[in-house]
C-alpha cells in the first residue's frame, strides 16, 4: 500500500497532473479534430477531456484502490470514504476548443478534516503549483506566496464570467463594475484553476467567481491558503466548496476584496 501521507499524496497528485498534462498538450499540439458535446449552457466536454480523466482516475485506483474519486465527467457525484480525490482534467475546455493556450489540470485529495493535498498543472507551460495541508505552497519544487499589494488601485485580480449562474447576472455585474473601478485591471482567463494558482504565486492578488463546482476550485482552495492567502465565499462564510462562490487573495487584501462582494451579494 502507498503511503497516505500529505507529502506523498502531494507528489501523487502532481505525477498524476503530470501525466494528463503531457496528453493534453501532444493532443492540442496536433490541432486534430475535437468531438465536442454539450453539457450544458455554454458547457463543453470533448474526447480530450475524457482521455485525460481516464489518465488520472487509473493512476489514482492503482495506487488507492480504497478512496474514493470525484472527477467532473466520470463520477461528480462520488461520496467522501475517508479518502477522496477531486479531479478536473481539463479546466479551460473551450479555451482549448479554440486554440486558446490557457487550460490546466486539477487534482486534490481530501480526507474528513478537509484539503490534504493538490496539484495544478499547466501543461503548455510547464508549471505545477502544488501543495499539502501545513506543507506550504510550490511551484515546481520553489515556495511561493500570495501577494501583499499596498492598495487596491495597485491591484490585478481575476474572475470568471458566471456562465452557469445567468440568474445572479446582475448581482455579478454590481460587484465586476466596482472592482473595474477600484483596481488597476482584472482578467478574465476561462480557467479558474490558473487563476487560483496564478493568485497562489503573486501574479494575480486575488481571484473571485461565483456558482463554480468543486473540482474546478478544490486544488486551487488549498494552493492559495497554503501561500498564506484567504478563501471564503462571497459573502465570508467557509462555504465555497459546496456552492462554488469563491473570493481569495493574500490575508491583507482579502478583505478588500470581500467587501465588494459582500456589497453586491451580501
Amino acid at each position: 500500500m502507498n503511503s497516505e501521507t500529505p507529502a506523498a499524496l502531494e507528489s501523487d497528485a502532481v505525477e498524476a497532473a503530470q501525466a494528463a498534462g503531457r496528453l493534453l498538450k501532444q493532443r492540442f499540439e496536433e490541432k486534430g479534430p475535437l468531438r465536442v458535446e454539450a453539457k450544458g449552457l455554454h458547457d463543453f466536454v470533448t474526447q480530450v477531456d475524457l482521455d485525460a480523466e481516464s489518465v488520472i482516475v487509473t493512476y489514482l485506483r492503482e495506487r488507492y484502490p480504497h478512496h474514493a474519486v470525484m472527477s467532473e465527467e466520470a463520477s461528480p457525484e462520488a461520496e467522501r470514504a475517508g479518502h477522496r480525490w477531486i479531479v478536473d482534467p481539463l479546466d479551460g475546455t473551450t479555451n482549448f476548443i479554440h486554440g486558446v493556450p490557457t487550460f490546466g489540470v486539477s487534482i486534490a485529495v481530501e480526507d474528513r478534516e478537509g484539503l490534504l493535498a493538490s496539484a495544478i498543472h499547466h501543461p503548455l507551460r510547464g508549471e505545477t503549483f502544488h501543495a499539502h495541508r501545513g506543507g506550504g505552497a510550490r511551484l515546481n519544487g520553489a515556495p511561493i506566496a500570495c501577494s501583499r499589494p499596498a492598495d487596491p488601485d495597485e491591484s490585478l485580480i481575476a474572475t470568471g464570467f458566471p456562465f452557469r449562474e445567468l440568474s445572479r447576472l446582475d448581482r455579478y455585474l454590481v460587484a465586476f463594475e466596482a472592482f473595474v473601478r477600484c483596481t488597476a485591471g482584472m482578467r478574465r482567463a476561462g480557467a479558474a484553476c490558473i487563476d487560483l494558482a496564478y493568485t497562489a504565486c503573486g501574479r494575480y492578488d486575488g481571484f473571485w467567481e461565483i456558482g463554480l463546482s468543486r473540482w474546478d476550485i478544490a486544488a486551487g482552495v488549498l494552493l492559495v491558503r497554503e501561500a498564506g492567502g484567504t478563501v471564503t465565499d462571497v459573502v465570508g462564510g467557509d462555504s465555497s466548496l459546496e456552492t462554488g462562490d469563491i473570493v481569495a487573495a493574500g490575508a491583507e487584501f482579502h478583505p478588500a476584496l470581500l467587501d465588494v462582494t459582500r456589497d453586491a451579494f451580501g
